[in-house]
């Protein structure tokens, strides 16, 4: 069991954060019941590109981690008229990454992406996806930074608020463009992927409004961070990038894999992704609150007390994604319904979305241990765990089970969470041993 008081801690930091992941994937699977109406191939190239724009922007996504660990330390030590200065560099480096990737990327999506499908009505509606979605690539790293500041600080109701402004934009203009409501033009299943990028850039214009506003004494917009504290946000931020990046090529193929099985599996895929992703979420959520809850510990030369704040973090995450999972193993036929409106695509999918949702709990435990390792400053173990586990092992097993032997979509997904519960249990190895968190923040 958990103390109260420190299960209020925790709850107080996790809550706002999980109430921004849940809606980030409510509006992904509101998003994908849109797209489902207008086909399989729709299904399948927005499921494709999604996954491909998470592979664009996932290095600059790195930078959150950077801020979020430099900025938790600072309040640990009592810093707080420096607080922000992690997040002025964290912008600084996420724009001069993301503003030129972005427009190459945009150029290079025709050509790219229809290497990822032999399907050429799913390649021509997920290129065009891409490219619209990608308009909105440096306001997610942006977007990003501001995120790792204000759940460092104690402040996530700041980033649950400002994802609600967005999504409250992004529903219905993802609809007008999609079926060409209020003299909008009808893209079709492109135009989620513009609505989501227009909401995207109007969410950093709000976080710049509330950063004036509740982080100028902190040095926001007010100071350039140094040297020093430069060198120490690439140290942090580039080993997180590298592994969201190899984490998001690792979906991406998995994507590519599952589409040679068979469109209707890759269809019924992308659903169980989206999915996975609405119940996985909370998880991560706990783990940014751990990863915060573990800085600031160690700001104070704490380590025993950062120990033991990840695992009643840990304690309450578990529970929270069984709670979660149990609809989905109980009746998956009727949470896969609202998705899926082909019969036997449906039917492929639900015996997969049982299993997954009987190992979900299990994947709480990396969760919360891959991001308590990063709040910690070692994102370099994290990086070479995540990339050894996911393409030395899980993606060879996926290709032996789908492509090459042809024991279909629930088979799949078996591989692939079994790998995910031994990933856990590495994370587990590590934080019971001595050598996490001797980083210099």
């Amino acid at each position: 069991m958990v103390e109260a008081a420190r299960r209020r801690r925790i709850l107080g930091l996790a809550l706002p954060i999980i109430g921004g992941m849940v809606s980030q994937n409510v509006l992904n699977l509101v998003d994908t019941a849109m797209v489902g109406s207008l086909g399989d191939a729709a299904l399948a190239g927005v499921g494709l590109g999604s996954f491909t724009n998470f592979m664009a922007v996932a290095f600059v996504m790195g930078v959150s981690t950077g801020v979020q660990a430099m900025a938790a330390r600072r309040k640990g030590e009592g810093r707080l008229s420096d607080m922000a200065v992690p997040l002025n560099g964290g912008l600084l480096l996420a724009g001069a990454i993301a503003v030129p990737a972005s427009i190459a990327l945009i150029f290079a999506a025709p050509y790219l992406f229809p290497a990822l499908t032999d399907d050429p009505q799913v390649a021509a509606i997920g290129g065009d996806y891409l490219q619209l979605r990608l308009i909105g690539m440096a306001a997610v790293g942006l977007n990003f930074a501001f995120r790792g500041y204000w759940n460092a600080v104690d402040r996530s109701r700041v980033y649950l608020r400002t994802l609600l402004v967005m999504h409250a934009i992004n529903i219905p203009l993802s609809a007008a463009l999609i079926f060409g409501y209020g003299g909008l033009p009808e893209l079709g299943a492109p135009g989620a992927g513009l609505g989501t990028a227009l909401a995207t850039w109007i969410g950093f214009f709000y976080y710049i409004y509330l950063g004036r506003k509740h982080a100028s004494d902190a040095g926001f917009m007010r100071e350039l961070p140094d040297r020093e504290t430069l060198r120490t946000m690439l140290r942090l931020s580039i080993p997180a990038g590298l592994q969201q990046f190899f984490f998001a090529a690792g979906m991406t193929v998995f994507f590519k894999l599952v589409g040679m099985v068979g469109k209707q599996e890759l269809a019924a895929s992308t659903v169980l992704v989206n999915l996975l992703l609405v119940a996985i979420l909370p998880g991560m959520a706990f783990g940014i609150a751990s990863a915060t809850l573990v800085g600031q510990s160690l700001g104070k030369k704490d380590r025993e007390a950062a120990r033991a704040w990840a695992i009643d973090v840990l304690k309450l995450a578990v529970a929270a994604l069984t709670l979660i999972a149990l609809p989905a193993a109980i009746a998956p036929h009727w949470v896969l319904a609202p998705f899926i409106r082909n019969p036997e695509t449906l039917a492929i999918a639900t015996p997969a979305m049982r299993m997954i949702a009987i190992c979900l709990p299990l994947d709480a435990v990396g969760m919360v241990l891959l991001n308590s390792l990063l709040g910690a400053g070692d994102s370099r173990i994290v990086m070479v765990i995540s990339i050894v586990m996911q393409w030395a092992i899980q993606l060879p097993l996926i290709y032996l089970i789908g492509p090459h032997l042809g024991l279909g979509l629930t088979a799949i997904w078996v591989g692939w969470m079994a790998v995910r519960a031994m990933q856990s249990g590495v994370f587990a190895l590590i934080w019971r041993g001595p050598s996490w968190g001797e980083q210099k923040v």
